[in-house]
């Protein structure tokens, strides 16, 4: 594989100051000066220039060619999960720029920190209509933290390195800066100086002493507190202050599906998952709670179900770095606003060492009810077909708890989450908040590129994976490790359960026909196998994990089988369903 990712050169000092170069040769410095070394992108004719530079500066800067602009996207958010780093990703004018789109909405509900480079018509064309011309700006501006149209080749610096700052300071998210060809081409007398703060943008709140101190007098005085955390503590590196804050106070700790990782799977606090899809106690006793500490999480509907019922009896701690988050969708007692590092790291010494037996008695009873309904039967089954979790599980084991998962949207997303085990922090990727089908193969991709020396496997349904199937060209041209498994049960299952369960079964649209895709693998010399009989499973993972190289594996699963619990939508947290 191509390690493309060890470079990460700090081109500042090695940029023309003062030289008059072109825009687009400008770009290309600003990208070295923030230690970009890798992006993802598909050429055009209003970004020519740009490529045009890029070929000349091969040997600093790595160009994936992906297969289409939405996979650029995925990949370089891939990349920037499992790396802490910004993806770049780059596209012509047009629909080159549009393809881009769902990326963008996707990273800016996740907060993914993405910089968007697309070329655009000469300025004096703007606003013309002309060939390939659309206002990306205007389109993106729902779905971005930040945009802007270069029109002036001396802008360049600046904005790239504005651009960069937003993108990854305080609450994460994606950028776009949008370059006419004219400031492509045009000369500036280049001065690059990276951005540290922007007027009137405050990135990084800190939480004040008094609610440090109402914070702490909360939970010591809780006799059934209970913390969920989300992905805010992956993004401030704040995951050994969680577990110590965890163990020093005792309590029980559940997780958003972008929090998975953060806390050790097989931490004695560690009580699953919260959401629709989540673990039974987790979810019930959300609502039996006496103070709820919600660390870097949004109280996204999919975690509260019902808004109305949700943790009324509890006094709320909410530690967030995004003042629109307060009290967004769940008023709160008491807001830590600030970064979760910091947060936690002072609220550590003002709480008090206790455990909460009783409390902790119920969520092990909860997990029994669960485990003897729904977990033995979806990771040790006795039926004939087989299940999305056992393939999970097979992966655990095959991996050691090692593995970056990637999951793209719908049943095996849900399994995957709930029953992939971690040992180490940015290891589940996924489309949290947007649920984009489609996402898992390109952000595999990234994501393998990001930690080369970890072994990375993209879990797909059969639907999401041919929305973006073309992307194993750019696996087959990198011979990049990544292992497929595509868990086929013919349906867009998630959808297709929803219809069971409430629309009577009336499976409309949801029936897949699908191609061979073990054919369609080697097609692209890739190395594929089928599975369809239990005593054939362990052996095909296993094979799989100990390839050096790219390995497709497709699994035939049960058609009709459902992913529980469940929180039917609008229903309160304690309506979760065993069956």
């Amino acid at each position: 594989m191509e390690v493309v990712n060890s470079k990460q050169t700090q081109g500042a000092a090695q940029t023309p100051k003062g030289m008059k170069i072109s825009g687009a040769e400008a770009l290309i410095h600003c990208l070295l000066a923030e230690g970009v070394d890798l992006i993802y992108g598909y050429p055009g004719g209003a970004i020519m220039p740009v490529y045009d530079e890029l070929y000349k500066f091969q040997d600093r800067l790595t160009h994936i060619l992906t297969r289409h602009e939405q996979g650029a996207t995925h990949a370089a958010q891939g990349y920037a999960r499992v790396s802490g780093k910004v993806g770049v990703a780059m596209a012509t004018s047009g629909p080159g720029a549009t393809n881009l789109v769902t990326g963008l909405a996707d990273a800016q509900i996740d907060s993914t920190p993405m910089v968007c480079i697309t070329g655009q018509v000469p300025r004096h064309l703007l606003g013309s209509d002309a060939f390939q011309e659309t206002d990306i700006v205007g389109i993106s501006t729902p779905v971005t933290k930040w945009n802007y149209q270069i029109t002036k080749a001396s802008e360049i610096p600046e904005i790239i390195a504005k651009a960069f700052y937003i993108a990854r300071s305080g609450r994460p998210g994606p950028v776009l800066v949008d370059i006419t060809k004219n400031a492509q081409f045009d000369a500036l007398d280049f001065d690059y100086t990276p951005c540290t703060s922007v007027r009137s943008y405050h990135p990084l709140p800190v939480a004040t002493e008094e609610s440090v101190e109402a914070a702490a007098s909360l939970i010591n005085r809780a006799k059934k507190p209970f913390i969920i955390f989300g992905q805010g503590v992956i993004l401030g590196e704040a995951e050994e202050e969680l577990e110590a804050f965890v163990e020093k106070s005792g309590i029980p700790a559940a997780w958003t599906i972008l929090g998975h990782s953060a806390l050790s799977s097989d931490h004695p606090l560690n009580v699953g998952m919260v959401g629709m899809h989540g673990n039974y106690g987790p979810n019930v006793l959300t609502n039996e709670c006496d103070v709820l500490i919600a660390i870097g999480m949004r109280f996204d509907d999919r975690v509260t179900g019902n808004l109305d019922t949700y943790a009324k009896q509890a006094k709320i701690i909410h530690l967030e770095i995004d003042p629109a988050e307060i009290d967004k969708n769940v008023k709160v007692d008491v807001a830590l606003l600030g970064d979760s590092k910091d947060s936690l790291a002072r609220l550590l010494p003002k709480i008090e060492a206790k455990s909460h037996p009783q409390w902790l008695k119920e969520f092990e009873e909860k997990h029994q009810i669960e485990y003897k309904q729904i977990i033995e039967r979806d990771l040790y089954p006795t039926k004939e077909g087989l299940t999305m979790g056992e393939v999970v599980r097979g992966i655990n084991e095959a991996s050691g708890e090692k593995a970056v998962i990637v999951s793209d949207v719908g049943q095996h997303q849900m399994i995957a989450c709930r029953y992939a085990r971690f040992k180490q922090s940015k290891s589940n990727i996924t489309s949290g908040g947007l649920g984009t089908m489609g996402f898992a193969l390109p952000a595999a991709i990234g994501a393998q590129m990001g930690a080369p020396e970890r072994p990375v496997v993209a879990v797909i349904g059969d639907g999401g994976y041919q929305m973006t199937i073309q992307e194993l060209g750019v696996i087959y041209q990198h011979q990049l490790p990544v292992k497929i498994v595509v868990l086929n049960n013919d349906f867009l299952g998630m959808v297709r359960q929803w219809q069971q369960l409430f629309f009577d079964k009336r499976y409309a649209s949801t029936v897949m026909v699908n191609p061979d895709f073990v054919k369609i693998a080697e097609g692209y010399q890739i190395k594929a196998r089928r599975v369809e009989k239990r005593e054939d499973l362990n052996d095909a993972i296993a094979e799989m994990m100990a390839s050096e190289e790219p390995y497709f594996l497709e699994v035939r699963v049960e058609k009709e089988d459902n992913v529980f619990p469940m929180i039917p939508s609008g229903a309160s947290v304690s309506d979760i369903r065993l069956s």
